[in-house]
């Protein structure tokens, strides 16, 4: 069998892979492993759970919990709130663990389910085994007192926005913000964060009616933000995903600032104020090179990791760094959080507009972007992207002609059938080119190698 857990905790078409008998099963694994198993005190165990605003969130939120207080853990039920704000309030409440219930920006019909371990940290490839495991094997079945109890958490909300402002280093007082909720679980705490950060509030995508999440508007679907910067001549505009644990920005005239120049704008900025551990960044292999080549100009160096926050939570762990991120616009403030957070983002991004008197377009001139190109290649058996020997010997080629002033990068998506393949180049019909001739072998190869099969 396949391993259940994915990249991002376990993700699927909801009643297709993701049934409620599924997280049924889950929910009573996770309740020996996070819970009893790491409970020392002799209390109840107990665990925080939250879901973005899918409409099978609602029958699958209603399994995790059943599985969870049969099995003796008493569950928080946080409603719908951002993945970070899981994360946060799991630390925060001292609670055993934590269930995020989401598919962050995947389309409505999927959803998924993902664990935080005691102190809202991400689980280890080992824990999520366990689990796994646990599944395999008989429930833990309490009855009369010791059964777990469901409550509503009624100020989580409150308490994530609260922790939210209080890492902020200026006020956005006279910013006027653009806000792209997605339709997904940012939709009723982002707006209220930046009220009460100050800053005058212009809303779209934060209609959440349980099937248009992420349908046209949010990080994925930049167009209605830079159009609505513009129209209200907004200092700058927001676009946050599902779950909210990523953002990318908009400047004043509707230009997109990604993930890298946040990261760029962000670690100079923590650099000059001297909160930048070690002068490092830790980033991915997907990033810009021209990060790398701003960031060594300005004294801050760039730790690689493999794609996927969990892998830059890693690196960050590893090394001591306070300060990581994906050019997709995750970005982790380990000082403030355990994992990726779109509004903390957006609150610490907006707040160096606000505190330098600068554009956001100027703050993100600290960085030239080389030219790059990404293209997903669907359809395909993505395992077999490191054993094709004619994959190997196009991208050797590639390589060789680019020499030193480019890359190329194919990688295979953790959750779906997708090889990413990624050029950059001194030149954009360069990257375009060769971009689009490895990912035609990428479709023709793996493509009949999977037919094969």
């Amino acid at each position: 069998m396949s391993r259940l857990f994915g990249t991002d905790g376990v993700r699927g078409l909801a009643n297709g892979l993701l049934t409620a008998e599924l997280a049924l099963q889950l929910a009573q694994a996770a309740a020996v492993v996070l819970g009893h198993d790491r409970n020392s005190n002799g209390s109840r165990p107990r665990a925080v759970l939250a879901r973005d605003p899918r409409a099978s969130g609602e029958f699958i939120a209603a399994a995790v919990e059943a599985g969870l207080s049969s099995s003796g853990i008493d569950v928080y039920d946080a409603g719908v709130l951002p993945t970070p704000a899981a994360a946060y309030l799991v630390a925060d409440l001292d609670a055993d663990f934590g269930v995020m219930i989401s598919a962050s920006h995947n389309p409505a019909p999927d959803n998924g389910i993902k664990f935080f371990a005691r102190g809202g940290q991400k689980l280890p490839d080992e824990v999520e085994d366990a689990i796994e495991a646990q599944m395999g094997k008989e429930a833990v079945r309490p009855t009369g007192a010791d059964v777990g109890r469901i409550q509503r958490f009624s100020d989580a909300e409150d308490r994530y926005i609260v922790h939210l402002l209080r890492t902020l280093p200026h006020r956005l007082d006279g910013l006027t913000v653009v806000l792209d909720c997605a339709n997904g679980a940012a939709s009723g705490c982002s707006p209220q964060l930046f009220k009460d950060a100050g800053a005058d509030v212009i809303v779209i995508g934060a209609d959440p009616d349980g099937l248009n999440i992420n349908d046209g508007v949010g990080s994925t679907h930049l167009g209605p933000l830079k159009e609505a910067v513009v129209k209200y001549g907004a200092n700058l505009g927001i676009a946050h995903d599902g779950d909210a644990d990523r953002c990318l920005a908009v400047d004043h005239e509707g230009n997109e600032v990604d993930g890298d120049q946040i990261m760029a704008i962000l670690a100079v900025a923590l650099k000059k104020s001297g909160k930048l551990k070690n002068d490092v960044l830790v980033a991915t292999v997907m990033s810009n090179l021209g990060l790398k080549i701003a960031l060594r100009d300005a004294g801050i160096t760039i730790v690689e990791t493999g794609v996927g926050d969990r892998y830059v939570l890693e690196g960050m762990r590893d090394g001591g760094y306070n300060l990581g991120g994906e050019q997709s616009g995750h970005v982790i403030f380990a000082d403030h959080a355990t994992t990726g957070d779109g509004l903390l983002t957006g609150l610490q991004l907006a707040a160096q507009v606000a505190l330098t008197g600068k554009t956001l377009k100027e703050l993100s001139t600290v960085m030239t972007k080389l030219p790059q190109v990404l293209i997903n290649v669907k359809g395909v058996d993505r395992s077999r992207v490191g054993s094709s020997d004619v994959l190997a010997q196009a991208v050797a080629a590639a390589e060789a002609a680019l020499g030193e002033t480019g890359r190329v990068l194919l990688r295979p998506s953790g959750t779906e059938p997708v090889v990413r393949v990624m050029v950059e180049a001194a030149d954009e019909v360069t990257a375009q080119s060769i971009a689009e001739h490895l990912a035609q072998v990428v479709r023709t190869e793996l493509a009949l190698e999977l037919a094969s099969n």
